[in-house]
């Protein structure tokens, strides 16, 4: 059973075909034939071929390149990675992305897209975050099915990974995320049900990681019980590479394929005969690998791609990604951005990124690009046919790659900067930094970096930052040095492109923070307990991650969840929050374009509770909406919340809890930049927990049967009587007392009474259920803490 009471859905009819394979022929269906390819069985299952892909296809030649492919794949189109496409906060854009993707699997033969990753940014420092959307489950749940239903809206199999709790690269082979069961359902797992139950993905990735000492290939609840049993995932579970630990002990946990081959299929095929593996399991992942075969072969393949089409999509994607953190005036003029040529025509380029783009992280994710813009070439282009030939803009490369000290390459950028009216500082990470593989130690940018800028704002009046990294960077120790700063993150190959139309005004930038910007490292939620040691890491934050952390803390932040500017402005008015149903409410609100350029906006909905001692997140993202308006045109936008949107998870019941009581509607532009307020109510879930010995008097005392059943027990006892002449300070402590523990008190109070209460609570809960009195009030008098 699952946690909430569902059987789990383990049984069902095996195929003909499989049932007819002999047990050696099965087996071999549940481990690959090789790094990328499935086993086939002739006139049975086709071999099904995998492939890494992101952000872009990784396809391997068949005949040539390394054991994964990583360093000769074939070229296809490098979309910007999850962590640019995230900022998007446009879910039609990503479900396009995905639909190229899949294009391009179709053509190239891959029958499964290894993507998209939805783990959760718990610590700027995991060295794979370029591969994630985002710090929030909601948008990261959103996005990610956007993605899946593109692939596979092409035939071809999307894969989301990595399940479960796989955040962070150190020790992720081994390390045990010790996480407790809450967090669990609110932070880590709310992005893979949303996709299973939206999108319903053909496959699903297990992690490397153990989850509270299971092993997530070998762990039964999360690939049985939770996936299939209680979200209905129907498709296969495959391993990561190099995720299998016991064969056995994975597959009848649920995991049906393991990749790569280990040459260990004779330990299932023995494991039957000796009758500690039910032949019916095996049989149950083998009929999944035909049923994925089946689906994936259903469609006509596609025998290529127009790559320039392609590559469009990539730029429109990055365009609609990067994020304009600041935009200050400069000696009483405008904001620096958009560029204004006409003002000062002469611009310096400085910074050896705007040559040599950083467009993707490091890693299995690495993809051969079709082509590749530099924003340098594209700047060169752009702002010399605008200026003319005599006025075109200056190049310095400034610092090395490698982050080794070069005076001269710093002296030739400051002097480029100083004959110049704006200077454009592309400054980033190496490709060093971030990876699969291994975690950051730091978000510093190079110190060579910082010192460039440091010296080309003493010099030049106007001064743009553009960042290309694929982990948050701190910006609190440099940003005073720049009058704007775009957030580039990694864009893919269109990415140098898509920053030149930003930069002078083409498109104005769309672009949002999924996670927060922290002053330090040091603020982040996770410091003090992220990577772990010794096997383990503990997940001390509990839901307070990113946003939900800073904004119940309100600590400062350098930028917060949600923030992005634009060249435009947007008013928000006539909101209207209402009950349209039993916990079902409708909000809308009116965003209009005020001023003089047309731009999108990004309305951001969140549900809030005010609490003086925070028992949850003071508010969490449930809702959003991109809305592109020109100048002076407005748009009513919606938004449904449901009762899951105001439960928490009840680790005492198993289940989602709604309690009754008053929320907040918050409508706005970021986490911190909330525009409008509305209150609303829930009448809860109608849910009351049984009473116990265990059940403390307080306890007793606020249930609807509880003060009843004091009262028809004990009627005028000592016992009872006494609440209302006791201190109150005693009373406090009273109140916290299980009610059995009272029997050693000589109160009367003993085993047998609270037994009978007990009883008498059930009995007078049940006929107040049977008469629809859901919640019967309590009885008055009973102390000063009756009623509360």
């Amino acid at each position: 059973m699952t946690q909430n009471g569902r059987e789990a859905s383990t049984a069902g009819p095996v195929p003909e075909e499989v049932s007819g394979l002999g047990l050696e022929e099965k087996a071999s269906l549940t481990s690959g034939s090789g790094t990328w390819n499935t086993t086939a069985v002739p006139g049975t299952v086709r071999a099904l071929t995998l492939s890494d892909g992101p952000h872009g296809m990784r396809r391997q030649p068949e005949s040539t390149g390394d054991a994964l492919g990583i360093h000769n794949s074939l070229p296809a189109t490098c979309f910007p990675p999850a962590v640019a496409l995230g900022s998007s906060w446009d879910p039609e854009l990503a479900r396009r992305v995905g639909a190229a993707l899949g294009r391009e699997a179709s053509a190239l033969g891959v029958d499964v897209v290894l993507g998209p990753g939805v783990n959760i940014k718990r610590s700027p420092l995991c060295g794979r975050n370029f591969e994630y959307f985002s710090e929030d489950p909601h948008l990261t749940g959103v996005m990610g099915a956007a993605v899946v239903a593109g692939i596979q809206s092409l035939g071809v199999g999307a894969c989301v990974k990595h399940f479960a709790v796989n955040n962070q690269e150190t020790d992720r082979m081994r390390v045990s995320a010790e996480v407790d069961e809450q967090t669990l359902r609110e932070i880590y797992l709310p992005a893979f049900e949303h996709i299973v139950r939206e999108a319903r993905p053909y496959t699903v990735m297990c992690s490397y990681n153990r989850i509270n000492g299971v092993y997530a290939s070998q762990n039964r609840w999360l690939l049985t019980d939770l996936l299939r049993g209680e979200w209905g995932f129907d498709g296969l579970v495959t391993s990561d590479w190099g995720a299998v630990n016991d064969r056995v002990a994975a597959l009848e946990a649920g995991l049906d394929l393991e990749m790569p081959p280990t040459g260990t299929d004779g330990e299932i095929v023995e494991a039957v005969r000796s009758g500690r593996l039910p032949e019916a399991v095996l049989d149950r992942a083998a009929g999944r690998l035909l049923a994925l075969a089946r689906r994936t072969g259903g469609r006509e393949r596609f025998d290529g791609w127009d790559a320039d089409a392609h590559h469009e999509i990539a730029r429109e994607a990055a365009r609609a990604s990067a994020v304009l953190l600041k935009n200050d005036g400069v000696q009483d003029e405008g904001p620096v951005l958009p560029l204004d040529l006409a003002a000062h025509p002469r611009v310096a380029v400085l910074g050896e990124l705007a040559r040599t783009p950083r467009y993707q992280g490091g890693g299995s994710s690495h993809v051969v690009p079709t082509r590749l813009d530099s924003a340098w070439d594209a700047l060169g282009r752009a702002i010399g046919q605008a200026v003319g030939q005599d006025a075109a803009p200056t190049f310095a490369a400034g610092y090395r790659l490698d982050g080794e000290a070069d005076a001269e390459l710093e002296r030739e950028a400051v002097a480029a900067a100083a004959e110049a009216g704006t200077a454009l500082v592309f400054l980033g990470l190496p490709d060093a930094a971030e990876s699969e593989g291994y975690d950051r130690t730091t978000i510093d940018l190079p110190a060579v970096q910082v010192a460039l800028l440091r010296r080309v704002a003493e010099v030049c009046p106007r001064v743009v930052v553009v960042l290309s990294n694929g982990g948050v960077v701190s910006v609190a120790g440099w940003q005073d040095s720049a009058s704007a700063i775009l957030e580039g993150w990694l864009l893919g190959q269109a990415g140098g492109s898509a920053l030149a139309d930003l930069l002078l005004g083409t498109h104005s930038p769309s672009g949002r923070l999924t996670e927060t910007i922290p002053n330090r490292l040091a603020d982040v939620p996770s410091h003090l307990h992220f990577p772990g040691a010794d096997g383990h890491v503990v997940y001390g934050e509990g839901r307070y991650v990113g946003y939900r952390h800073h904004d119940t803390l309100g600590t400062d932040v350098a930028y917060p969840f949600g923030h992005g500017l634009t060249y435009s402005r947007f008013e928000y008015s006539d909101l209207d929050a209402r009950a349209t149903g039993d916990n079902e409410w409708s909000v809308e609100v009116t965003v209009t374009n005020t001023g003089g350029r047309f731009a999108h906006e990004v309305v951001q909905l969140y549900v809030a509770f005010e609490e003086e001692r925070p028992s949850r997140p003071r508010h969490e993202l449930r809702g959003f909406a991109k809305v592109g308006l020109e100048p002076g045109a407005g748009r009513r936008v919606r938004f449904t919340l449901t009762g899951r949107d105001v439960a928490q998870w009840s680790v005492s019941r198993k289940d989602w809890k709604i309690d009754p009581g008053s929320f907040t509607v918050e409508v706005g532009a970021s986490s911190r930049d909330i525009r409008l307020r509305a209150g609303l109510t829930t009448p809860g879930d109608g849910y009351t927990a049984p009473l116990s010995g265990m059940s403390t008097l307080g306890e007793w005392l606020a249930h609807p049967s509880g003060g009843a059943a004091l009262r028809k027990v004990l009627g005028d006892a000592p016992a009872l009587a006494a609440l209302d002449q006791v201190d109150p300070a005693l009373l406090g402590m009273a109140l916290g007392f299980p009610l059995i523990k009272f029997s050693t008190f000589g109160i009367g109070l003993t085993p047998e009474v609270v037994d009978r209460l007990v009883a008498t609570a059930r009995e007078l809960g049940s006929a107040a259920a049977a008469e629809g009195l859901g919640s019967a009030t309590t009885a008055e008098g009973l102390g000063s803490g009756g009623a509360r």
